[in-house]
């Protein structure tokens, strides 16, 4: 077993241990808002929104980007589940801001194996065969953290199965500070 796999499953018998009523929560968030955000490990939605479990859903991929199965789950948590409004934080500093999309499917052409980063950009480590699936994929980079919460906030908007009556909030979130910065032109989109 590895040592990662220990300390998960031993961290998650301290937390079973003291599980409490945490068995009775509710399927529907009690806050009634969803969060769409980064995957970032230095992201914790819970710690800079105020989170107890149970009360809000949170949906996190690379770059905290509104694409199909992301609007699918925001579409779920209210039709299903009675969320009344949306938040789509990005934040500073974003892995998403230092590649392409070419980039990533020539790096994904020369090996599967992870790349370096540099000075000069990313590059390919790895022995070959690489596959050129990653052709097919929208990878959804971006350069601006604010543009790209505008860009999710309008396509959320703009999409026929969400509702013109869900607020939706757009936000930059500081790696640096903890704090986030609304963005003025999502409030506008939304």
């Amino acid at each position: 077993m590895s040592t990662v796999l220990n300390e998960v499953l031993g961290a998650n018998r301290a937390y079973a241990s003291n599980f409490g009523d945490k068995g009775k929560l509710a399927m529907p968030p009690a806050r009634r808002f969803a969060v769409l955000t980064c995957m970032d490990a230095r992201l914790d939605p819970a710690k800079f929104g105020g989170l107890a479990e149970g009360d809000a859903h949170v949906i996190r991929n690379a770059g905290g980007r509104a694409s199909d199965d992301a609007i699918r789950s925001l579409v779920i948590s209210y039709k299903l589940l009675g969320t009344k409004e949306w938040f789509v934080i990005h934040h500073t500093n974003c892995g998403m801001e230092t590649f392409t999309d070419d980039v990533m499917r020539g790096l994904l052409a020369k090996s599967l194996e992870t790349a370096a980063l540099d000075a000069a950009g990313w590059r390919d480590v790895g022995k070959s065969p690489g596959s050129t699936e990653g052709d097919y994929i929208d990878w959804l980079t971006f350069k601006d953290a604010a543009g790209s919460v505008v860009a999710d906030v309008r396509r959320i908007r703009k999409h026929p199965l969400v509702p013109a009556s869900i607020p939706i909030h757009g936000y930059v979130y500081d790696v640096k500070t903890g704090q986030l910065r609304e963005v003025q032109e999502a409030a506008a989109a939304a």
